[in-house]
């Protein structure tokens, strides 16, 4: 399978897909019996170039310009993923940082990125290879700071106010994992488990400027991961549903995404060199990325970053467990968003939500909050907080954002 989906470019005169719908002008021709109105103007923006399927790690030498500096896990040595990307750049590959850990610390980037900037500063490209967190990492480790310090950045993000970094690289990204839409999407999470916190990171030059997604690189990824980052990509799509942001171009990507997964990830999770359900499952990521790339996360999310920073939840787990839910939260809270909900799951909620419990316990996912040592009234606490975040209130059931 193989296609090139031209969605922005960073190296031709299309930048972007800017998508908007306008209410058409009266027609002079008899009337319609059809009275619905118009939906109305709606933008939709990716800048991304996307490469999608087996083989599409080859095209890197095309897209990282310069001199290259690579972000990846500490397996990919292991699987010959170095050595392959080395083969592909030659001497244009000037670095190498492949100790990436789960959800990136600052105590840990603070080193990486002070060292990065200080000897390979005049590096071009930074290209990330590997799951949600070596993106994450390659998103932070591409904004420079005037003065070289990375907590002058955490500083900026504490702020909370928009800011344009001092220097950054162009960054191409290769997810390795089918979930976590990050290189498609501008965000990266940053984690403080010592002051129990976390940063959101997005700029506009931390959109990846290319994304390679080879299917062919999820084939060695174990059971458990194949299933956690498959249910983030699920949590994306139904995120980008009961959103305050939703459009119809990203419905359209979140339906999508959402049949796929329902359908395939079970079947992957038993049949794991399966190179169909595989590539239908990146398909189904890249799909669920596009649609919260406009929309933003919302409730599940904001949910998530409690249940990771302590309660210890990966976070495909934390952010999907309570998909059930929340999905009963957002029900009848808006009549568009409940027909686009029911395009999914049909027009009756308790089977909705059933068929989402169903699903989660086949995939050994349990769904209730004292399945993970919280209390009611600890959950209802959880919530309400939660809705008063940034990615809570773009939940349809809270106040606008």
């Amino acid at each position: 399978m193989h296609f090139v989906s031209g969605i922005g470019s960073a190296d031709s005169s299309l930048q972007s897909i800017d998508w908007i719908e306008t209410r058409q002008p009266t027609s002079m021709a008899a009337p319609s019996n059809n009275n619905k109105e118009l939906p109305m103007p709606a933008r939709f923006h990716n800048p991304v170039t996307t490469v999608f399927g087996g083989g599409s790690l080859d095209q890197i030498a095309r897209h990282c310009p310069g001199k290259v500096a690579l972000v990846t896990f500490p397996e990919a040595e292991q699987l010959g993923l170095v050595a392959r990307v080395r083969s592909l750049l030659g001497e244009r590959l000037v670095c190498v940082i492949d100790n990436v850990q789960p959800n990136p610390d600052v105590a840990w980037l603070r080193g990486v990125h002070e060292a990065f900037w200080a000897q390979h500063g005049d590096c071009d490209t930074v290209l990330a290879l590997g799951g949600g967190s070596a993106i994450d990492t390659a998103k932070a480790l591409i904004v420079g700071t005037a003065s070289g310090h990375f907590d002058e950045l955490l500083e900026l993000l504490a702020s909370g106010k928009p800011f344009s970094p001092a220097r950054h690289k162009t960054l191409v990204a290769a997810p390795t994992t089918a979930g976590t839409g990050s290189e498609v999407t501008p965000w990266a999470t940053l984690w403080d488990a010592g002051q129990q916190k976390k940063y959101s990171l997005h700029l506009s030059c931390t959109w990846p400027s290319v994304a390679l997604i080879d299917p062919e690189l999820m084939l060695s990824v174990p059971a458990g991961v194949t299933v956690s980052t498959g249910l983030d990509a699920l949590s994306h799509a139904l995120e980008s549903i009961w959103n305050h942001n939703a459009n119809p171009l990203s419905d359209t990507f979140a339906l999508s995404a959402i049949d796929d997964i329902l359908d395939c990830l079970p079947r992957l999770q038993q049949d794991l060199g399966n190179r169909e359900l595989r590539a239908r499952m990146a398909l189904a990521a890249l799909k669920a990325g596009l649609a919260f790339s406009n929309t933003k996360t919302a409730l599940a999310h904001s949910i998530s970053y409690e249940m990771t920073l302590r309660h210890g939840l990966p976070h495909g787990i934390a952010c999907s467990f309570t998909l059930p839910l929340v999905l009963g939260l957002a029900w009848g809270r808006d009549a568009g968003r409940d027909q686009i909900l029911q395009k999914a799951f049909g027009r009756d909620l308790a089977a909705a939500q059933q068929r989402l419990r169903a699903f989660l316990h086949q995939l050994g996912v349990r769904t209730e909050f004292a399945d993970y040592g919280v209390t009611a009234a600890e959950a209802q606490a959880m919530i309400d907080a939660a809705m008063q975040g940034a990615r809570g209130r773009n939940f349809i059931g809270a106040q606008a954002a």
